[in-house]
């Protein structure tokens, strides 16, 4: 396994992130539980999940199979850095109530000792903002997690689905504060949705912050979608299924398959390669449903894609340039 530290502090973590959303929705507890075992003894230690997943009726389940993952014992839970999310409403259908979601400091507060106990643990190490919240200064928001990191609760603060003036204006406030602020952003980030760069990536980058992508394969967009589909007859779905119904969307997928074709290159593993070339990138997040996808990811980290490849890739996939230039001079 290859590690880096989280963007400017001293903490180490793997250069792939364990993404737990499957885990309940579509992955039973004792999978769910095989993957986290294959995935720590691979040396994978980082792992993202949220108070939301599980969705629906279920909210929070997610967090729960990794909590009782952890009561396993065997080191699990000192092995991992553990990363979730505050912000979606955590209320059944039909029995919504004042102050069950957003960045306010009462729902930060109740939101992490929820989290805490479904997660079976007594603290969490990167606590993060699962989008911006347009009602509640950073001053409330860096007062509640000021509290939290002295009672030894959270020990980071990062954000996700945040733009770059945010995530400017989040860490300026921390600054007065004499706070560390946010130490990793969670983007959607990959070959075919790369507007992330304009902005959000160099904010990042100027506030030292880790950059982790989510949906790096696009919603399996880049995950051989079209050799699939001609292959096995297994047709897009979600994301994928949206994207390929354009025409040029399509033609640019279908040349990335012929490009990896001619190289011997599998679209997945390249996929994650490419974003662990990118500037800034921490490590992406994979979300498998089976052990095979996790062995498929993590073969990524020993796949070098060549200047070739890259400038290839590159030209299928044109990123959008460099802030101004990009959309000014």
């Amino acid at each position: 396994m290859k590690y880096t530290q989280l963007g400017r502090t001293g903490l180490k973590v793997s250069r792939l992130v364990l993404g737990t959303m499957n885990f309940g929705p579509q992955t039973d507890e004792p999978t769910s539980h095989s993957i986290l075992d294959a995935a720590l003894d691979a040396g994978l230690n980082f792992v993202d999940t949220a108070n939301v997943y599980g969705w629906g009726e279920n909210k929070g389940r997610t967090e729960e199979i990794i909590g009782t993952w952890f009561a396993q014992g065997g080191g699990r839970r000192e092995k991992t850095v553990l990363a979730t999310k505050v912000y979606g409403s955590m209320s059944r259908e039909g029995e919504t109530w004042p102050n069950e979601d957003r960045l306010s400091a009462l729902n930060i507060r109740r939101a992490v000792e929820a989290s805490l106990k479904r997660l079976q643990t007594d603290h969490i190490d990167v606590y993060q903002f699962h989008h911006i919240d347009r009602r509640t200064p950073f001053e409330e928001i860096w007062q509640a997690v000021d509290v939290l990191i002295q009672q030894g609760k959270i020990l980071y603060a990062g954000s996700s689905n945040f733009p770059g003036y945010k995530i400017a204006q989040a860490n300026e406030t921390a600054a007065r504060r004499g706070m560390v602020g946010l130490v990793s952003e969670q983007c959607l980030y990959n070959l075919a949705e790369r507007r992330a760069e304009m902005e959000v990536i160099p904010a990042a980058q100027e506030y030292g912050l880790g950059v982790i992508p989510w949906s790096p394969l696009h919603g399996g967009l880049l995950g051989g979608v079209i050799k699939k589909e001609v292959e096995g007859g297994r047709r897009a779905s979600g994301r994928s299924a949206d994207a390929l119904a354009n025409s040029s969307v399509r033609a640019q997928v279908q040349a990335y398959e012929d490009l990896l074709d001619k190289y011997g290159l599998e679209p997945g593993e390249t996929a994650l390669a490419w974003l662990l070339t990118r500037p800034g990138v921490t490590g992406p997040i994979v979300g498998p449903r089976t052990a095979g996808q996790l062995a498929s990811a993590l073969r990524a980290l020993e796949l070098e894609l060549s200047e070739e490849v890259l400038a290839a890739l590159e030209e299928i996939f044109p990123g959008p340039g460099p802030s101004p230039e990009a959309f000014a001079w």
